[in-house]
């Protein structure tokens, strides 16, 4: 039954007052099969309410009602954002109340659109692939003569853990100006890590001649945080997708987040 589900097969079964628990149930459990997200969220309601009734006279009376509550109610936070800038805000990702959802906030500041850390800190959005649930933002800038990353204050990129935002393992994370405690590691500090090249060029000057390391930000990690501390590295900056042979510069600076669907 499951295989030929449409939205038009549900909302037929609503009106009719023919929904069948066992059909229901396994449109629960194949939310794939529900393209638009406000029926995903009504098929998740109408199921718990069938849990919780133990007259089935009444189901028949509610699920209606329910169905279009949540019409009325939700619709409006399922519709997508518009631009920011020239960059397109694809659903889940909220610029404001009545877009998106709130849990996927993101901010629209004076056309340019940008991620806020747990800590408060504004990261420009680079680009956004809805596809993959990625985005990537820009790197901290590595202030000028001091080799102390912007967001040293904060402590580094911090995310929350309450929210469906993680960094992803494409991340190759290059560390600057580090203790020597970091030689206890796993990491590449050696002379052939990735972070001398970036030393030669650009904001990466005012860090040469530093103890600086690499690793690629797997699995194993905290997929919630880039540190840097005084007494530990005070600058960073990551390349998304680092290829092993590729030169400096056709790497992709950048920092790819990645979210968990609504559903």
């Amino acid at each position: 039954m499951i295989g030929s589900f449409d939205e038009t097969t549900l909302l037929t079964s609503l009106q009719g007052g023919s929904l069948d628990f066992l059909y229901l149930q396994d449109l629960y459990f194949n939310k794939m099969y529900t393209r638009h997200p406000v029926l995903r969220l009504f098929i998740a309601q109408l199921y718990s309410l069938f849990l919780s009734l133990s007259n089935p006279e009444l189901i028949t009376m509610v699920h209606v009602v329910v169905f279009l509550f949540i019409l009325v109610t939700q619709v409006s936070a399922y519709r997508p954002c518009p631009k920011c800038g020239k960059i397109k805000v694809p659903y889940p990702l909220s610029t404001g109340e009545n877009c998106g959802d709130p849990r996927y906030r993101i901010y629209c500041n004076n056309g340019a659109l940008e991620f806020m850390s747990a800590s408060g800190f504004y990261y420009k959005i680079l680009s956004i692939n809805p596809k993959a649930n990625k985005l990537i933002i820009k790197p901290p800038l590595i202030q000028e003569n001091t080799c102390y990353s912007s967001d040293l204050d904060q402590g580094g990129l911090m995310l929350d853990e309450n929210l469906p935002f993680n960094i992803s393992t494409r991340n190759t994370v290059m560390l600057f100006n580090c203790s020597d405690n970091i030689l206890l590691s796993p990491l590449n500090c050696s002379s052939s890590s990735f972070c001398r090249e970036f030393e030669e060029v650009g904001e990466g000057c005012g860090c040469k001649g530093t103890l600086c390391c690499h690793f690629l930000k797997d699995s194993s990690m905290t997929s919630h945080r880039i540190r840097a501390r005084l007494g530990g590295c005070t600058a960073y900056t990551c390349v998304v997708d680092k290829q092993p042979d590729e030169p400096l510069e056709s790497w992709n600076f950048g920092i790819e987040l990645q979210w968990l669907p609504p559903f």
